[in-house]
């Protein structure tokens, strides 16, 4: 334990590409672990086993770390409190369910899939939001042991009282009141025997000795379910501090089906970490005009949790690209410019890649920049003509490009085998040809009808690159088709 005590933690689930909005909440627990002297910890919470993948947590761990962000205690540095995985907890939680059982605080719930979706849809339908309606709390500890014995499956969940309200004040918003009523009796282990993420988050932030959580605000309205756990097993509570959401300029949520959101394709587009922590930063800190350019050793001198702001994070693009090239321009040397280039273009073997490709599809090597230079571009600049040469008509392209971005999203590992196999399903899918699929693919992905073999350059690009490419090539093709 440090001096001060402060303990807090960044718990993703690595269940995709690392969002910007994780480097956002993982730099305000880190500015707050550096300025009370305390440790800042990283656990990954992957009790989705269906989504959660090695090559994600990979990922998430390669994106803060490009960040800046240090971990003292985590799945890759080890510590007292770990393992740091849920699924390397999972023996862990059952006893503390069985204790919620016996105290009376929790119960087996015996529901079908099919009878919660009806009483879902009967709930919406009168009116009501839809939250358990407490069918199972009436059986009696013999018939719950009779259904047991008989091998029925069935899910624990957690009792909720009935009157009043959960009441609790948080580090950001202050005085907060939620009404008993409005909270769900939340399924605590599933009926695979895994925690759900309320139970293992209660339960691994306790036995991490947490004192503080900050999170996003889209958990606030979890804390009742959170505190009532903490009193059921008699623990003290940490502190809750619910963080305003990162939005675009509309004040919509920051998503990846709006904007590009993966820390990977910040990187990958030539974004310097310190420019976007620098940018993130200043959503934690108070500073007069002309103090913009801070490190984060000036954000940790600067952050004031207890001056923080309810209004909205606004993820404004123009400003993190005014930002970064002050950093470029008047933070680097000459050489530590030509290093962070050279060491940029390396990523994810972007060159050395790209190079091999283009070996055997040139005359002179200066046809490289022509053939190989969209793997090093932030934006191809598409317009509909690029279109013009594919045969196909434009809304053919088009229902092609909106086919082939959400089913991408589908493969689990990137790479060449698993972007052919997905593309070759996609046409037999869609009853075409894959030339017919590949060609406006080509376009979308390096701007031009001939390039480096499509799905080689897709994997080197990555799957957020990739992704906005063909987001920003549909909206090229749509201006071709008009309005439906």
């Amino acid at each position: 334990m440090t001096a001060s005590g402060v303990r807090v933690r960044i718990a993703p689930s690595p269940t995709g590409e690392p969002h910007v909005g994780t480097a956002y909440i993982a730099l305000f627990n880190y500015l707050f672990a550096k300025k009370h002297g305390g440790e800042f910890i990283l656990r990954i919470e992957d009790t989705d086993a269906t989504r959660s993948t090695p090559e994600f947590e990979t990922k998430v761990l390669d994106a803060l770390k490009w960040c800046g962000l240090e971990w003292t205690e985590g799945p890759d540095v080890g510590g007292p409190y770990g393992p740091y995985r849920q699924s390397d907890r999972k023996d862990m939680y059952q006893p503390y369910a069985q204790q919620l059982l016996d105290k009376g605080h929790a119960f087996r719930c015996f529901c079908t899939p099919e009878r919660l979706t009806e009483m879902r849809e009967a709930q919406r339908s009168s009116g009501k939001p839809p939250k358990y309606d407490g069918l199972c709390l009436k059986y009696s500890a013999d018939e719950v042991s009779a259904k047991m014995a008989s091998g029925e499956s069935s899910v624990i969940r957690m009792k909720i009282p009935t009157e009043g309200s959960c009441d609790f004040t948080d580090g950001v918003y202050g005085d907060v009141s939620i009404p008993w009523d409005s909270v769900d009796m939340q399924v605590l282990i599933k009926g695979d025997g895994m925690p759900t993420y309320h139970m293992a988050n209660v339960i691994d932030d306790h036995l991490m000795k947490i004192t503080h959580v900050a999170r996003g605000e889209e958990w606030l309205s979890s804390v009742p379910k959170h505190i009532l756990l903490y009193r059921y097993f008699e623990w003290d509570e940490p502190v809750f501090m619910h963080l305003s959401l990162m939005r675009n300029a509309d004040k919509s949520k920051l998503s990846k089906r709006k904007n590009p959101t993966s820390i990977s394709y910040y990187s990958a587009l030539g974004y310097i970490p310190e420019a976007l922590m620098n940018f993130l930063g200043l959503f934690f800190v108070q500073i007069a005009e002309g103090e913009e350019l801070l490190t984060i050793a000036d954000l940790v001198e600067k952050f004031d949790p207890e001056n923080l702001s309810k209004a909205g994070a606004i993820f404004d693009i123009q400003k993190l690209d005014w930002l970064n090239g002050r950093w470029i321009r008047e933070k680097m040397s000459e050489e530590e410019f030509r290093d962070r280039v050279l060491t940029w273009a390396m990523e994810n073997d972007r060159l050395k890649a790209g190079l091999g490709l283009s070996q055997s599809r040139i005359s002179k090597l200066g046809e490289l920049p022509e053939l190989m230079g969209f793997l090093l571009k932030s934006d191809l600049n598409l317009d509909p003509s690029a279109f013009a040469k594919i045969k196909s008509p434009p809304e053919e392209i088009l229902e092609i490009l909106n086919t082939v971005q959400p089913d991408l999203e589908k493969i689990l590992e990137w790479n060449v085998e698993a972007i052919e196999a997905e593309l070759r399903a996609i046409a037999d899918r869609m009853g075409k040809k894959l030339k017919v699929i590949v060609a406006p693919l080509f376009v979308a992905v390096s701007g031009s009808s001939r390039s480096l073999p499509l799905f080689d350059s897709m994997a080197i690009l990555g799957r957020s690159v990739v992704r906005q490419r063909l987001k920003l090539a549909a909206q090229a093709v749509a201006a071709l088709v008009g309005p439906k």
